[in-house]
C-alpha cells in the first residue's frame, strides 16, 4: 500500500487541509496516510479528525496513527513536514523574551531575526534525524517542508541529505489576491512572476492583457498609505525599492533595518507595526483549538473543500504525470536566481510532474531587490554553518549579520544575547562548542 507520512500531524487544522485535500486526488485512492507526532493526545485527535473525513469522502484511504517514527516513515512515497520544535512554551516565549532585555523587539520571529535564527538552530538537527530515518527506509520519498524557517531548513536538507526536497509557503499563492483586494482592483485573468527567497519573494511582474499594472498598483498604494491599514511595510517597501513583496508587512518589519527602531519608536505607529504578534497569535490559537476541538475531532459530519495548498497538487502531479506549476524553495543550483549565492535557498517557479521538481530558471532580480535578499541569505547561511559544524562563533556571526539585530545592538551585546539564549534554550539545543 503506497503511503503519505504527514509528521506533526498534531497539528490538526494543518493536517485537515493537506490530508483533506488529498482525499478528493483520485490518484491517492487506497493510499495510506500515516501520522506521527510526539504530542500522543494531539495525534490521536487528528487520526480521529481524519478517520471521519476518509468516511465521508474517500472510504478508500487508510488513516493510521504511529507513536515510532521511523514506522511511520517506512516506505512512504511522499513525506509532509509541519513540527514546530520547542512550541509556544518555551521556546517561542524564550526567543521573544530575552531580548526584550536587550531592547530588541520583534513580531513574528519565526525566518531570520534573533528568533527565527534560534528557531532554526533548534529545528536543523531533529529535521536531519528525520533525514536520518528516511535514508534507512524511505529514501526516494519526496520530502514536503512545511516548516519555517523555510530558507535554513530546506537549504540544510538539500546540501546535507540525500533527501529529495521541496519548501513549501503559502505567500506566493496568496500574494497578488491579497494585494488586489487592499487596493480594489480586479485579480481575474492577471498574470504574474514572483522569485526571491522564502518570505522575501518579489512580484516582478503583473500584467494583464499584456499591460503592466504596475504603475496603477503603486498609484493606489501611494493614496492608501494616508491612512493606517495593515500592509504599511510592504507598501512602504514597494515605494520605495520598486516592488511588491511576498509575506506581509508584520514579517517583513523584521526583515530589514529600517522599521523597529528603539531610536525611532514613532515608526512603530506610523506604520502600524504589531509588536509581539506571534505570541498572540499563538495564545489565541491555543484558546481556539480549546474551543473548537470537540466540534472538530469527534464530529462525523465535518466538512472540507479543497484548499489552496500546494501540497496535494504536487503529489497529484507525481502520481498523474499531470505538470502542475508553483511556487517552490529550492537550491539555487545553477544560478536559477543568478545574481544570489548558489548555496542559498530561493523561491522560485517550480513545475512538477512523475519525473519530480523541476525549479525554472529566472535569471538576475533588479540589483536592489537581491542586495536586499542577500541581507538575509547571509545570516540564513551562517545559521546552517552554526548547525552543522557546532561552533558558537558562527552563531555570533550569523546574529551580526542579521539587519534588524545589527541595526539595534552592539557586537558585545549580540554576543551577549546569543549566550543567553542558548543557556534558556538548553536542551533544546545541542552543545556548541
Amino acid at each position: 500500500m503506497a503511503k503519505i507520512t504527514f509528521i506533526g500531524a498534531g497539528s490538526t487544522v494543518f493536517a485537515k487541509n493537506v490530508l483533506g485535500d488529498c482525499m478528493f486526488v483520485d490518484a491517492l485512492n487506497g493510499f495510506e496516510f500515516a501520522l506521527h507526532d510526539i504530542d500522543e493526545t494531539r495525534l490521536k485527535d487528528s487520526e480521529t479528525m481524519l478517520l471521519n473525513l476518509a468516511n465521508k469522502y474517500n472510504p478508500s484511504i487508510k488513516v493510521k496513527a504511529y507513536s515510532n517514527r521511523k514506522e511511520a516513515l517506512r516506505n512512504a512515497k511522499y513525506v509532509i513536514n509541519a513540527v514546530q520544535i520547542g512550541g509556544y512554551e518555551p521556546s517561542t516565549v524564550i526567543d521573544f523574551e530575552i531580548p526584550k532585555k536587550y531592547g530588541l523587539r520583534q513580531t513574528i520571529a519565526d525566518t531570520i531575526g534573533i528568533g527565527g535564527l534560534f528557531r532554526s538552530l533548534r529545528t536543523i538537527p531533529v529535521l536531519l534525524d528525520f533525514a536520518k530515518d528516511m535514508e534507512e527506509v524511505c529514501p526516494d520519498a519526496l520530502f514536503l517542508n512545511y516548516t519555517n524557517p523555510m530558507a535554513a531548513l530546506t537549504g540544510t536538507m538539500l546540501r546535507y541529505t540525500n533527501i529529495k526536497t521541496v519548501g513549501l509557503c503559502h505567500s506566493v499563492q496568496i500574494c497578488t489576491d491579497h494585494l488586489f483586494k487592499a487596493l480594489e482592483m480586479e485579480h481575474d485573468g492577471i498574470e504574474q512572476k514572483i522569485a526571491g527567497i522564502n518570505h522575501m519573494a518579489w512580484l516582478l511582474e503583473v500584467k494583464k492583457d499584456g499591460k503592466n499594472l504596475y504603475p496603477e498598483i503603486k498609484r493606489r498604494a501611494k493614496e492608501k498609505q494616508k491612512e493606517k491599514h495593515g500592509d504599511m511595510v510592504r507598501f512602504e517597501l514597494m515605494d520605495k525599492f520598486g516592488y511588491y513583496v511576498t509575506e506581509s508587512s508584520e514579517h517583513n518589519a523584521e526583515y530589514h533595518p529600517y522599521f523597529i527602531k528603539s531610536r525611532y519608536p514613532e515608526l512603530i505607529d506610523r506604520f502600524n507595526i504589531p509588536l509581539d504578534e506571534y505570541p498572540r497569535r499563538c495564545i489565541n490559537q491555543i484558546k481556539g483549538w480549546e474551543e473548537m476541538r470537540e466540534d472538530m475531532v469527534n464530529n462525523t459530519q465535518l466538512t472540507h473543500e479543497r484548499s489552496h495548498e500546494y501540497g496535494s497538487r504536487i503529489i497529484e502531479a507525481m502520481e498523474t504525470n499531470k505538470p502542475f506549476k508553483f511556487g517552490g524553495n529550492v537550491l539555487n543550483e545553477g544560478g536559477l536566481i543568478s545574481n544570489l549565492p548558489t548555496n542559498a535557498c530561493v523561491e522560485v517557479p517550480c513545475i512538477v510532474d512523475r519525473s519530480g521538481v523541476m525549479p525554472c530558471y529566472v535569471g538576475a532580480l533588479p540589483e536592489q531587490l537581491a542586495a536586499l535578499n542577500r541581507t538575509n541569505i547571509n545570516t540564513q547561511l551562517l545559521t546552517i554553518e552554526a548547525a552543522m559544524t557546532l561552533k558558537k562563533e558562527h552563531i555570533y556571526q550569523a546574529a551580526m549579520l542579521d539587519p534588524h539585530t545589527n541595526s539595534e545592538l552592539s557586537m558585545d551585546d549580540i554576543i551577549a544575547l546569543c549566550d543567553d539564549l542558548i543557556e534558556a534554550h538548553g536542551d533544546w539545543l545541542p552543545k556548541y562548542k
